[in-house]
Formats: C-alpha cells, sequence, structure tokens
C-alpha cells in the first residue's frame, strides 16, 4: 500500500523548521470577491454594494441550538480583531446571524451565507452545515483574520450571496500515530487546520508494526508494551481511553468524526510482539521500528486471535460513536487468500456484532463484505477486479489513489520529508483528478468520497505534518467539496495563492510550490 523504501531513506531525510511569523495587514487591503474561496462554493451572487465591515459594535446572534458554533465563530474571530463580538440572542445592528431551519438546496452538510451591509447571515439545515458557513466566512475575511494578535485592518466582508453544499458526504483526512506517535495536542492542532477546509472525517491509523497506540484494558500489553517504540527507535506512545475519548469530542466539536483503524491481519508485529500466544508458534518477534511491510500477520487460524478481536474491537467501538472501525486488510503478504477470506470471514461480522460498519482498505472486497463495508482504494493503476465488483453489488468506495491522494509522497526530488514509491506528487498533481474516474468500473453514484492519507514514516513534528499536507490538503477538500464542472487548475492555484498568508498568519509551515505564485 505504501512503503517500499530503505531504513537509510528515512535516516536520510531532514526534519523541517520553518518558522513563520504573521505580517502586519495592510490597511487598504484589497476587499475579496464571494469565490475566492477553498473549496469553491457551489452558486455565488456578488453584490458589491452590500459589503459588510466588522465593527467594534458587531455582535454574534445564534438560534438555540447553535450555541457552540457560534461560540466557536467568536472564539475565531476575538484574537485578531481584538473586539468583543458577544453572543447574544438578538441584534438591532451591525450582526453576524446564525440561523438554522429549512434551508432549500444545500441539505444536512450544505449553507446560505448572505452579506448584506448591516449583516452577515449564515442559514443551514443542521449544524454541521452552519459550522461549513463560518469556514467560508472566515475566508471571505482579510487573511490576517488567523493572527493570533490584535491587527489593525478594515474587516471586510464581500456583499452578495452564496447557496454551497458537497459533491461528496466524506471528505477526510487519515493521520499514521503508529510509525511515530503524535500527542493529543498535536491531533487536536491537525484536527483545526483541517476543519477549515470542510474536512469532516479524521482516519487514525492506531496500530502497526512499529507501535500500538490505543489503550484496551483487556490486552493491556499491547500500550505499554506494543506502543514502547516507533520507526528510528523513539520511545513512541500511546492514547489512554480517556485521551482518546477526548480526541473524539474535540474532533466532533469541529464537527468532525474519528474513525478508528486497527489494521489486520498484517501490519499487526506491534500486537504480536505484546502477545506470544497470538503468533502461530506462540513465539513473539521483537519489538520493530523499520519501516518494511508485508512480513507479518496474526495467526488466523488460532481461537486465540478472534477472541483477542473481539476484545480490541469491542473496546473501540465502546469509545467510538462514528458509525465505522477501520479494519485495515492491506499488504497481507504474510497471509494466503484462502485464510485472508477465511480470516475476514470472521473478522467482519465481530464488527457488526459491536454495533458499528467496516471500513477497510480496497483488499476487503475480495472478501465479498456486506455491502455497508466501504473499501478505501489506495492503489496507482485505476483498476482492481473486486473493488469494481463491490461497487456493482452497492458498496461505496471511498477513493485514495496513492499517486493523487497520499500527502506522504514527496512533492519532487528534492523534498526533505516524504517517501515517493507512488512517485513525486507536486500540488497540480495530487488536484488533477477525478474521483468518479479514477477506478474503472466505479462511477460518481459509488463514490463514498474522498480521504488524503498522511503516513508518518519520515514525520516526527507538526511542523513536518504540516509542510507534507499543505498545500496539498486543501485541493483534495476541494475535489470532495465543489461540483466537478468547477474544477479548474488555473483558477484553483490562484485562489490556492491566496491562503499562503492565511496559513504564515496561523504559523502554518506549508511547502511554497512554484507551481504557485504565492501572495
Amino acid at each position: 500500500m505504501r512503503r517500499r523504501v530503505s531504513l537509510a531513506a528515512l535516516l536520510g531525510a531532514a526534519l523541517l523548521a520553518v518558522t513563520t511569523l504573521a505580517q502586519p495587514a495592510s490597511a487598504t487591503q484589497v476587499v475579496k470577491q464571494l469565490t475566492d474561496v477553498v473549496p469553491i462554493p457551489v452558486q455565488a451572487k456578488p453584490n458589491p454594494r452590500s459589503d459588510f465591515t466588522l465593527t467594534s459594535t458587531t455582535v454574534i446572534t445564534a438560534d438555540r441550538g447553535a450555541a457552540q458554533v457560534a461560540d466557536y465563530l467568536g472564539g475565531l474571530l476575538r484574537p485578531s480583531t481584538g473586539y468583543r463580538l458577544p453572543v447574544v440572542s438578538q441584534a438591532r445592528s451591525s450582526a453576524i446571524q446564525l440561523e438554522l431551519g429549512p434551508t432549500a438546496q444545500v441539505g444536512d452538510q450544505g449553507y446560505q451565507l448572505d452579506v448584506a451591509k448591516k449583516s452577515v447571515t449564515i442559514r443551514a439545515n443542521t449544524n454541521e452545515g452552519l459550522f461549513a458557513g463560518v469556514q467560508t466566512l472566515r475566508q471571505l475575511l482579510p487573511a490576517s483574520i488567523e493572527s493570533k494578535t490584535v491587527q489593525r485592518t478594515r474587516w471586510v466582508v464581500p456583499g452578495g450571496q452564496i447557496v454551497d453544499y458537497p459533491r461528496f458526504g466524506y471528505r477526510g483526512a487519515m493521520l499514521d500515530v503508529a510509525r511515530h506517535f503524535f500527542t493529543v495536542d498535536q491531533v487536536k492542532l491537525y484536527i483545526d487546520q483541517i476543519a477549515q477546509y470542510k474536512i469532516n472525517r479524521l482516519h487514525l491509523h492506531l496500530a502497526d508494526d512499529q507501535g500500538w497506540r490505543i489503550e484496551i484494558k483487556s490486552w493491556p500489553r499491547l500500550a505499554t508494551y506494543g506502543g514502547s517504540t516507533e520507526v528510528g527507535g523513539g520511545t513512541g506512545g500511546y492514547y489512554t481511553q480517556e485521551q482518546y475519548k477526548d480526541l473524539v469530542a474535540y474532533a466532533a466539536s469541529r464537527h468532525i468524526t474519528i474513525i478508528p483503524e486497527i489494521d489486520m491481519p498484517g501490519h499487526t508485529n506491534a500486537a504480536l510482539a505484546s502477545y506470544p500466544e497470538l503468533n502461530c508458534d506462540g513465539v513473539a518477534p521483537p519489538l520493530y521500528t523499520g519501516i518494511d511491510v508485508g512480513f507479518s500477520s496474526l495467526c488466523v487460524n488460532k481461537e486465540i486471535t478472534y477472541k483477542f478481536l473481539d476484545d480490541v474491537i469491542g473496546e473501540l467501538a465502546a469509545m467510538t460513536p462514528g458509525k465505522y472501525l477501520h479494519i485495515g486488510g492491506d499488504e497481507a503478504q504474510a497471509t494466503t487468500p484462502g485464510d485472508y477470506r477465511m480470516f475476514m470471514s470472521q473478522v467482519l461480522p465481530l464488527v457488526a456484532k459491536h454495533g458499528k460498519l467496516a471500513q477497510g482498505w480496497h483488499e476487503i472486497a475480495e472478501a465479498d463484505p456486506a455491502v455497508t463495508a466501504v473499501p478505501q482504494f489506495w492503489d496507482t493503476d485505476g483498476q482492481d477486479d473486486a473493488t469494481a465488483a463491490a461497487a456493482a453489488r452497492g458498496n461505496k468506495i471511498l477513493m485514495s489513489p496513492a499517486n493523487k491522494a497520499y500527502i506522504d509522497m514527496q512533492y519532487n526530488a528534492n523534498s526533505p520529508l516524504g517517501l515517493h514509491w507512488a512517485g513525486y506528487v507536486e500540488v497540480q498533481d495530487s488536484y488533477n483528478w477525478d474521483p468518479a474516474t479514477t477506478v474503472q468500473g466505479v462511477g460518481e453514484q459509488s463514490v463514498a468520497g474522498v480521504e488524503a492519507p498522511l503516513w508518518s514514516e519520515t514525520l516526527i513534528t507538526s511542523d513536518n505534518i504540516e509542510y507534507m499536507a499543505f498545500p496539498r490538503l486543501a485541493g483534495i477538500a476541494e475535489i470532495g467539496w465543489s461540483p466537478q464542472p468547477s474544477h479548474d487548475w488555473n483558477s484553483y492555484r490562484a485562489r490556492l495563492a491566496d491562503q499562503g498568508p492565511r496559513w504564515t498568519a496561523e504559523g502554518i509551515d506549508f511547502y511554497r510550490s512554484q507551481q504557485v505564485d504565492w501572495k
């Protein structure tokens, strides 16, 4: 699926530590256009005569059910403006209004945004829709709105109306915390960063050969021993169940659902090292700190394997409110095809037993899973008969082609971080693809959405994460949200350039691709 390189490639990867500082905004900053946002909206009708100016007297009003989104909005706007921006029930003058109620066209995740001289109104059918509208409003303000200190500028929002809703319901990012461990605060930072591009799923890769990152109380050595190292031999780490629940709640406050992954039957060396009885020969292998793949497998013919998985899936399901658990299933090179199918025939019912639906890498399609299962396509050639057959049966397919959507791939041969087994993936490469034509035999109606996986063999710090994710994540978010006819590289690269000052103000250490004329 993702790693066919030597450890030397990892050890030779330089750590990136680019320090970026917010610059003062100009008092004569040009007012943005309604379409100067990423992802680009479905419909935008400008009205230059109705520009809105945020001032010290502006308030935020919210329907009773929208208080959390209103508080979030206030928290975004207060540091850079210095304004009080109180949340009130009604206003007589300048206001940003959040309204829940019947809103045509936009569905459960969309919104309508109306900008007039004295008010900005965001209407939606759900809080998720209001939250998406807030992210658009955020980008319509000057980039210095992202500063953590008070800026002197005019806070003007361009007048007009936006009606907006997503192409696909699933727009995800994946973070590998198994190869290198990332703390709760580091994951929360990434959640905040991806939320602004209307990403609504965070897939956490919690277990692999190099580390087990989630506390399982019935099998405690998984975390305490299996989580005690990482690629290159660091100290690793793991999340307690309380920390995991905190992450789930924090993501939910940003309208992001966490999908946890325990890879199986391969990519399991950390588990096998923790409990000898999970090995066919009863002998635990040593902990592993390299980056090879395909060498480990649970013992598919042992009864204890399924007792183990029943316990793990049960505990994980109990602390995961979302519908899906990801069971991996990729690169099971140490498992025969027959054993793989037999293994999945026993594991998939365990997921259902604990009230969840299964998601997995596209290899799970070979086991003829129920139509509720979501295979995630990661390969590069756009052909997989089992995936196409699953789509024909009614399964939805999640698109993550490695040569387009894997944001751990190096940008070019000079990239200090990342791998390149799937090729070099520049910003334009990661933008120029269509989920509806990615896999032969899988059309628009069979696509669940898109996801941008970020594998961490070479990533150690939050700066590393940011450098690989930005700007590519923004383009994949647009692919998942905006209608296909609006997909245009020249338009996108101009709008992406406007994100540069915003990321600088946020302190995001992004890659300044030469394909983009950064502002």
